[in-house]
């Protein structure tokens, strides 16, 4: 699959999945922008890899939660790349706790990061998608989104209205030529699940059918098909890739 001179946004991409799709996307000849709200220093170690490797990519340091800083964004990339071709919300964060301890701080939050940013990226750059007639947005779910986790209350609650998103998306703007999926991941080994003991990660481990956790580049893969023209009659579905979780 060749993706030069394609402009792709990763939010949420200095590090884990999201760093894994970045790098997937550039090795193919794509313009990629990498994107972090504050690990400034992971951001900066990311796009250095990258540029090692020769690869065309930008970074963006940007809450991607603020509507405003959104546009300044977007922007920014049109300046240096040009619009848009591929969208992918990465950009995410999980509170795990009894609901009752939750704050309405932290509840908000998870919601404004998890599916605010992804409300207001699809808002900004879908307009340019619109006017060209094409595009591939791409957001990156849970299984909790579907279950429901127990102590994840709000993620699972965030990840939900992503996927309800996602088939909204894809129905309203499949007219315009745009395709719009969700890859709802599993256990995925980054760094989000580094609370767990040596003993939950076993225990989890074993009610997975495959018998181990997922990998970031497993979800790149997916990724880039889903982006790509051997996915052209493939919107507005949430793809589960879970090991066979039980």
């Amino acid at each position: 699959m060749d993706f030069f001179g394609k402009n792709v946004f990763i939010s949420g991409s200095s590090r884990g999945i999201g760093f894994a799709i970045a790098n997937k996307f550039a090795s193919l000849g794509a313009n990629v922008v990498l994107n972090s709200r504050k690990s400034e220093e992971e951001l900066d170690k990311a796009y250095k890899s990258l540029l090692d490797k020769g690869f065309s990519c930008y970074k963006v340091l940007s809450d991607v939660s603020d509507y405003e800083s959104c546009v300044k964004t977007f922007d920014e990339i049109k300046n240096v790349f040009g619009e848009v071709d591929i969208l992918i919300n990465n950009a995410g964060i999980s509170k795990i706790g009894l609901f009752q301890d939750l704050s309405p701080f932290e509840w908000k939050e998870v919601m404004d990061i998890n599916i605010g940013s992804v409300f207001n990226c699809t808002h900004i750059v879908s307009k340019s998608m619109i006017k060209n007639k094409k595009g591939s947005i791409i957001n990156i779910s849970s299984i909790w989104g579907d279950r429901g986790a127990s102590c994840e209350a709000v993620y699972s609650a965030s990840k939900g209205a992503m996927n309800s998103f996602t088939k909204a998306m894809a129905k309203e703007l499949a007219p315009s030529g745009i395709r719009v999926n969700a890859i709802s991941c599993g256990v995925i080994d980054t760094s989000m699940n580094s609370c767990f003991t040596q003993e939950e990660k076993e225990s989890i481990i074993d009610g997975i059918g495959l018998m181990r956790y997922g990998t970031p580049d497993e979800i790149a893969e997916i990724c880039v098909f889903l982006a790509s023209e051997k996915s052209s009659y493939i919107s507005g579905q949430v793809i589960t890739v879970d090991g066979c979780m039980y």
